[in-house]
């Protein structure tokens, strides 16, 4: 049995997304045909004298992003040319492949995922006994959330380095990310069905694979930024105010604002001594408080409401709250039956 490491699967361990879409087949025309409907057509030649495969595909599919397992049970060769309008981040969780993009080739194991551009041909060898954890996101939210972060429209196609090296302590902050998304897919998680915390959880993603794996505008995402107007920054601390209880990303505020993210940021840092996210965590805080001091304890769940102001974590949250209001979500809840009653009475 291959070593149990953070984030990945042992060999022996139930392949992961079970509660997605499910595909078991030894027909390789059946697993080429399967897989091409999550991503696209591609050739698929079982090597080493195998005539069949044994192949496992669990996907899932959640707006602009999806996760997918897929393991060929064989060596094989795929070739799907150009991948076009989508990312591949494909993380293997035992053996390796050899990945081929344009010009640029890596061996691709449990340290090492591959990030393969969407527009350079792409041919991969993958070992036998090498399944994948694979993050599938569309290349024009990616694309488009990037212009954002930068404040301005993209000058040429966005390109990453094909290793990610997983050992890297921001790509590390990054797969915990993806782990949280898996985790509440395997276990049928209410994340996936909340509109605020999964755009919480996209911009995350987006926003972190970008700072952490070199690409093409690494330098522009980690140029000093220059200093914002107070004018600039009130409109943005209104705007939070006005949306909160809409999908809001940084991204978002920026673009509202006609500003980059990083100048975005130092403004909120030198004017208001927070961030542009802190500061809607606590107006959605605050948000929540009112909503707990009027609610039904006997009709209400305290993870519910939370969930659905864009909070991922229970845990953190109640952390959160109890440091901001001096007392747990439960215990304003349950303060608030006289309310009720003499709404009732």
């Amino acid at each position: 049995m291959a070593e149990d490491r953070e984030g990945d699967e042992p060999r022996s361990a139930a392949a992961p997304l079970a509660q997605g879409d499910r595909i078991r087949t030894r027909d390789v025309d059946e697993a080429r045909e399967q897989v091409a409907r999550a991503f696209c057509a591609h050739q698929l030649l079982p090597l080493n004298g195998h005539r069949s495969l044994d192949v496992r595909f669990h996907s899932v599919r959640l707006g602009q992003v999806g996760l997918h397992y897929l393991d060929y049970g064989a060596e094989v060769r795929i070739a799907p040319k150009q991948l076009e309008d989508f990312f591949l981040i494909q993380m293997p969780l035992d053996g390796c492949a050899e990945i081929t993009c344009g010009n640029d080739s890596v061996i691709s194991d449990r340290t090492v995922a591959s990030v393969p551009d969407p527009d350079r041909e792409l041919v991969m060898r993958w070992g036998e006994g090498n399944p994948q954890l694979i993050l599938w996101i569309d290349r024009q939210a990616l694309e488009t959330h990037l212009s954002k972060m930068l404040g301005q429209p993209l000058t040429q196609p966005l390109r990453f380095d094909l290793g990610m090296d997983m050992t890297q302590q921001a790509v590390r902050s990054w797969r915990r990310v993806v782990e949280l998304l898996r985790h509440e897919v395997n276990t049928g998680g209410a994340l996936p069905s909340e509109p605020l915390a999964m755009t919480e959880l996209q911009r995350l993603l987006f926003s972190q694979l970008l700072l952490a794996q070199p690409n093409n505008y690494s330098a522009a995402l980690h140029r000093e930024p220059t200093t914002s107007a107070p004018k600039v920054i009130r409109r943005a601390a209104e705007l939070i105010e006005e949306h909160a209880a809409e999908p809001l990303t940084v991204e978002d505020i920026a673009e509202a604002v006609g500003l980059s993210v990083r100048a975005l940021q130092e403004g909120f840092r030198r004017f208001l001594d927070t961030t542009p996210m802190n500061y809607l965590r606590e107006v959605r805080l605050r948000r929540v408080r009112a909503e707990l001091e009027v609610s039904d304890p006997t009709q209400t769940n305290v993870t519910e409401v939370a969930m659905r102001w864009g909070f991922l974590h229970a845990g953190r949250f109640s952390v959160q709250y109890r440091k901001r209001f001096g007392e747990t979500p439960s215990t304003t809840l349950r303060g608030s039956p006289r309310i009720v009653g003499s709404r009732n009475g």
